[in-house]
């Protein structure tokens, strides 16, 4: 017989993970024999995937219900939220041949019809948003997914987007996403920085001329569908004489 998890280990987790501030973000935890519910709003992407990550390493635990949100850097509605990522989606070249629809009925957008494939799917309930429908690549799957993210009220995504075909999976796979998505963010000066994977591992090398950018870089990583942790070697640069 499997070991009983309890929800005392559980918080014993959650508590030795120093990303998850439990004081600021308390967070509600329900066992049913082997399946735990984790429901809260926790203070950032990383804190939501670190703390997913120590309740499913708990000894017992066999399935993990996911209710945490992460909390928004700007509070919007349901429909706000739904017409920023309607335009960053049909403003992003990598989707010029995907029909978008923010919710299911809408007109589509881009060059393919409604119900066509490829095409993009996204709804909004509670500031979560979930992706449907089908890209011909990781990397768009990918791309939505971030996109999503980027929307300042999000508070969740569900990536259910298919790959047809599908493609197998790889850390080289998931250092191009995060390269790209540093490239597409104007907030950060990805010529300077380096990327690796490695098991899921992200690890971010080079300089950056300022802790926002250092930070900014690393936000856009944890975003990036597949990667379970961060490791950020960025070096913040000194400023030269010029520029102080």
């Amino acid at each position: 017989m499997g070991k009983v998890p309890t929800l005392a280990a559980v918080r014993a987790a959650l508590s030795g993970e120093f990303r998850v501030d439990l004081l600021r973000h308390p967070v509600a935890l329900a066992l049913d024999g082997d399946v735990l519910t984790v429901e809260g709003e926790v203070e950032d992407l990383a804190a939501k995937k670190l703390a997913l990550e120590r309740v499913a390493a708990v000894p017992g635990v066999r399935h993990v219900v996911d209710r945490l949100r992460v909390a928004p850097a700007r509070r919007m509605t349901d429909a706000e939220i739904r017409d920023h990522l309607r335009d960053a989606l049909a403003g992003e070249p990598e989707f010029g041949g995907c029909a978008v629809r923010v919710e299911a009925g809408s007109p589509g957008w881009g060059e393919a019809g409604p119900g066509a494939s490829p095409r993009v799917d996204a709804t909004v309930s509670g500031g979560v948003v979930t992706l449907a429908g089908e890209v011909p690549s990781l990397a768009h799957r990918r791309l939505a997914g971030l996109l999503a993210w980027w929307v300042p009220g999000t508070r969740d995504v569900v990536n259910g987007i298919e790959v047809a075909p599908p493609e197998a999976d790889s850390d080289d796979e998931v250092t191009d996403a995060v390269r790209l998505a540093l490239e597409k963010d104007p907030l950060v000066d990805a010529a300077e920085i380096r990327v690796g994977t490695r098991g899921g591992v992200v690890r971010l090398d080079g300089t950056a001329p300022s802790h926002a950018q250092r930070a900014a870089a690393e936000r856009d990583a944890w975003c990036i569908l597949g990667v379970d942790r961060v490791a950020n070697a960025i070096a913040v640069r000194p400023l030269d004489r010029a520029q102080r």
